[in-house]
């Protein structure tokens, strides 16, 4: 079987849920993805789903270097829930020298194993989905990503103290300290607000702002 090589493509080792999820998407955003996992029924349930898929151990160097781990660009340490087999994984595509590596962590420990072994980014899936998640439940917010400095860009209904006036007359970021973006008519696709956009009470508001700032413009009645 051919398998994607090159600076574009992507090594993803673990077909966990996480894993999985992952290299999907990297194919459906058309990205050459070579998957491996040492379970064969994951490598059976997914060679019909994913163009490149082996099973292989990553924890040994041996098996990535058949593999042409070191001709990927980016390679995915998608294990998560054996702390030795992440960490041999992570220490192998490091070892390479070649590899972007990202990896995923299941606790802030493990995430400073990874970091400390050489992997470039470590992600943690479960974390992020409960903050992301927590953000959701607490006020009117219908999407919400975060990024490191504390910055974040939401998806929300207006509240009512804007409704009817444009964003000059409300003067929101005077006021909240926030930035309407984008705003969403019904019927209608997003377009950039302005100074004149009038916002109606069925709209949708694309907001950024300091996450403070958003979560109490996001709380107004």
């Amino acid at each position: 079987m051919a398998r994607p090589r090159g600076n574009g493509g992507a090594l993803v080792v673990g077909l966990g849920r996480f894993g999985a999820a992952l290299a999907l998407t990297l194919e459906d955003l058309g990205t050459n993805v070579l998957a491996m996992d040492t379970n064969p029924d994951l490598v059976q349930e997914f060679s019909g789903r994913l163009t490149h898929v082996v099973q292989a151990d990553g924890t040994q160097m041996d098996a990535l270097a058949q593999v042409g781990a070191a001709d990927f660009g980016v390679a995915v340490v998608g294990v998560g829930t054996s702390l030795e087999a992440s960490v041999l994984i992570t220490a192998n595509l490091v070892d390479l020298g070649k590899p972007v590596i990202w990896a995923k962590a299941i606790s802030t420990a493990h995430g400073k194993i990874l970091e400390r072994i050489g992997a470039h980014h470590v992600v943690f899936p479960e974390k992020d989905a409960g903050q992301r998640v927590a953000h959701l439940v607490n006020g009117r917010l219908i999407d919400f990503i975060e990024f490191d400095d504390g910055f974040a860009i939401v998806k929300m209904h207006p509240p009512r103290e804007i409704v009817g006036f444009t964003l000059t007359e409300s003067d929101i970021r005077a006021k909240y300290g926030v930035t309407v973006v984008g705003v969403k008519s019904p019927g209608r696709d997003f377009t950039y607000a302005g100074p004149t956009t009038k916002v109606s009470q069925h709209d949708l508001l694309i907001v950024s702002g300091h996450t403070e700032l958003i979560e109490r413009f996001a709380n107004r009645p």
